[in-house]
């Protein structure tokens, strides 16, 4: 993924939530992942996630993290998610 985030985060509260997200996204995990926004997503992780720092347009520095989803009901169907999209994430298994 090339794009930018859309927020980047600078506290340690908000760097700690990413960090909590990450553990429940381990590699091949089946997971239900229900978005901020209300949608929800289920699929598989192919590879745990990792916090990095990332800059903005202005050369602001601050992290988030991207994660891969293989959609579980449409096989040709990858989401790719900021991780402060993600509410909550319910690990459904192991693919």
């Amino acid at each position: 993924m090339t794009q930018a985030p859309g927020h980047l985060y600078t506290q340690q509260a908000d760097i700690a939530r990413m960090e909590a997200l990450v553990l429940q996204l381990p590699d091949e995990a089946r997971v239900e992942v229900r978005l901020v926004d209300g949608g929800s997503i289920t699929g598989t992780v192919p590879v745990r996630p990792s916090v990095q720092v990332f800059r903005d347009a202005a050369g602001n520095e601050g992290f988030n993290a991207v994660v891969r989803i293989d959609d579980t009901t449409r096989p040709n169907v990858v989401h790719y998610l900021w991780l402060d999209r993600i509410a909550s994430v319910t690990v459904l298994g192991s693919a």
